[in-house]
């Protein structure tokens, strides 16, 4: 075996362990209602990248994630984010108060919403609402 396919073959298996590990999709017009309509369960996640509690809240759900696969196996995670998006048509129709917001969709209804909550426990509960929602 050559250096170049040695190189490529060692790269390849090292990303394996990553390769489950979707990012969450960035918002854009069109891209919530896209997966709504093909019957997705939808976690939105309105958020800025200098938000305190954003973190917080990403820091509970990226751990969630890791130890549950059936999350981003299951669920459509959208981030969305605030500075962009803060005055959109979106949040004015869903009544979205402030960044740190989490909601979870599916087909027309809102299956629940947190607000500026960082605890464990609620974000879990909303994520399994959704991981029930996605797997009935």
């Amino acid at each position: 075996m050559d250096r170049r396919h040695f190189l490529v073959l060692t790269v390849g298996a090292a990303s394996l362990p990553f390769a489950g590990k979707a990012a969450p999709l960035e918002y854009e017009a069109g891209l919530l209602e896209k997966h709504l309509k093909t019957g997705d369960t939808v976690f939105l996640d309105f958020k800025a990248s200098w938000c305190s509690t954003c973190a917080a809240q990403e820091r509970v759900i990226n751990t969630l994630k890791s130890e549950n696969s059936d999350y981003e196996a299951n669920i459509t995670f959208i981030d969305v984010d605030w500075d962009d998006y803060g005055k959109s048509e979106l949040v004015k129709r869903m009544k979205i108060p402030r960044r740190s917001t989490l909601v979870v969709l599916k087909g027309d209804q809102e299956l629940g919403r947190i607000v500026a909550q960082t605890g464990r426990s609620q974000i879990k509960a909303l994520m399994d609402t959704a991981l029930e929602a996605a797997t009935a």
